[in-house]
Parts: structure tokens; C-alpha cells; sequence
């Protein structure tokens, strides 16, 4: 059974006026358990509307969402996400930032000392722990915030774009220790992103949303094992084919919006 199940979802906006813009049309889409799917498109394509709902974060027009059998309706401690910021609490530690999910949930203290321990470890947070958000990079303030909703085991983690806010060396050692983690954790991962490069790098299976209303324009299956290079042929062909389909996405939307 998939990890995510998406069915014909439907996303529309209506405003002040009475307005209806359409966000997301007859989405489709299974996502196997321990698969890491990235979802790339242009701006404005509903992607971070897309994980929202698959979130529970935000109502859907129409359509169903499952994760295992059972729908989504609201949050769940099943679905663990990952912001563009990890907002941390700036008046904890490290340490306590990791344990506030689990302590809201009321997870026994034996547990969570040893969930703690794994994932401050697991994280590269070592010997940081006991300081707060303020005294650590932005790199190892995401290292925290994703060591929090791991530490929640939740059965899929929803990511969006959450390498964005760091600088270019940073996001790539932030990539290779998610790739490390999906492979020891075998969480199943739904990873929002702009940077094709990095889809192709992470993902087991790369969707193409088109321009608004976001529909699925195309999937790619990456075939290739980790650890992979990043100047590897096959991904920089792959990366190259997506672009130029966003690109042929593009300029189809321009010619159908003239024709209006």
C-alpha cells in the first residue's frame, strides 16, 4: 500500500469578490513507503499549496488525500514537515527545541532521552546541543528543526524548501546528510523545491507540476543508486530534459492566455 495516496485533488481560491482562481487541478499521485519524491515547477504552480493540504495545514476543494488508509483531515502526528525556517523557540536550548514535539505528546521521559540522544547525534549536533537557536548558524538551526520532527516518528516527512534560507555550501552538506538519514531512517519524503539540480540529486522520482492550475506535466524516475555524484551525466541530462519541460510548460501557458 502507498505511503501517500493522492486522489483527483482540487484546489480553487475564491476572493472578496467572488472570484474563483483555480491553485491545483486533478492532482493523481502515489508515493510508495520509503520513496523520496521531489515536487518541482514554476513559481506560482501550487507546490507549497500541495504539501500544505497533504499537511493538513490547509483545506481542499475536492479530491482525497491518504496516508496509508486513512484520509487526511487536519494535522497529524503521522505527518511530520519541515519548513523553509526551522523555528526554533529562541528561549530553548537546542535540546529542548529537539524534545518540545514529544514532550507536547506526552512521550515517556525514558523515551524521549533516548530519541534525543539518536537524533542529536544523527544530526551532527553534538556538543551544540545545550545552546540556544541564536549561537548557531542557519545550517545547524535546520539540522535542529529537522532533528524535531524526526524525533516525533512520524510515518512520512513533508519538506518544503528547506534548504532555501542557507548558503550554497551549506545547502549541499545539508543535501548528502538528508540523503544519509533517508537511508538509515527509510522515511517515506515529499520534498518541495525551485532548484532542479537538487531534485534530481535527492529524489528516487521527480514531479513536474505545470503553471497554474498546477497539474502533473511529467514524472521522471531517477535510476540510479546513492551516493551519487552530482557532475553524473545521467542527472545532468535529467536536469536538462526538466528545464526544458518547464520551459515548454511555460511558453504553452503564455499561448493559451494570449488566445483568451
Amino acid at each position: 500500500m502507498p505511503a501517500i495516496t493522492i486522489h483527483n485533488l482540487n484546489k480553487s481560491y475564491i476572493n472578496a469578490e467572488g472570484e474563483q482562481t483555480r491553485a491545483l487541478d486533478d492532482i493523481n499521485l502515489k508515493i510508495n513507503e520509503g520513496e523520496f519524491v521531489c515536487i518541482v515547477g514554476p513559481s506560482g504552480c501550487g507546490k507549497s499549496t500541495l504539501l500544505e493540504i497533504v499537511a493538513g495545514l490547509l483545506d481542499h476543494t475536492s479530491g482525497e488525500i491518504l496516508i496509508g488508509e486513512d484520509p487526511v483531515h487536519g494535522t497529524s502526528r503521522e505527518i511530520g514537515v519541515v519548513f523553509q525556517d526551522a523555528s526554533l523557540f529562541p528561549w530553548r536550548t537546542i535540546r529542548k527545541n529537539i524534545a518540545f514535539g514529544m514532550e507536547t505528546a506526552k512521550v515517556p521521559k525514558a523515551e524521549q532521552e533516548k530519541r534525543l540522544q539518536h537524533y542529536i547525534d544523527l544530526m551532527g549536533l553534538s556538543g551544540f546541543e545545550n545552546k540556544f537557536p541564536s549561537q548557531l548558524s542557519g545550517g545547524m538551526r535546520q539540522r535542529a528543526g529537522i532533528a524535531r520532527t524526526l524525533a516525533m516518528d512520524p510515518k512520512v516527512i513533508l519538506m518544503d524548501e528547506p534548504f532555501s534560507a542557507v548558503d550554497h555550501l551549506t545547502r549541499c552538506t545539508l543535501q548528502e546528510e538528508l540523503i544519509r538519514i533517508h537511508q538509515e531512517e527509510k522515511k517515506t519524503v515529499l520534498f518541495i523545491t525551485h532548484d532542479i539540480n537538487e531534485a534530481v540529486y535527492l529524489a528516487d522520482r521527480v514531479i513536474l507540476l505545470t503553471p497554474r492550475p498546477g497539474k502533473i506535466q511529467e514524472e521522471y524516475k531517477i535510476n540510479i543508486p546513492h551516493p551519487r555524484s552530482r557532475e553524473d551525466e545521467y542527472l545532468v541530462q535529467f536536469a536538462t530534459r526538466i528545464m526544458a519541460d518547464i520551459s515548454r510548460g511555460n511558453r504553452e501557458e503564455e499561448k493559451v492566455e494570449y488566445f483568451i
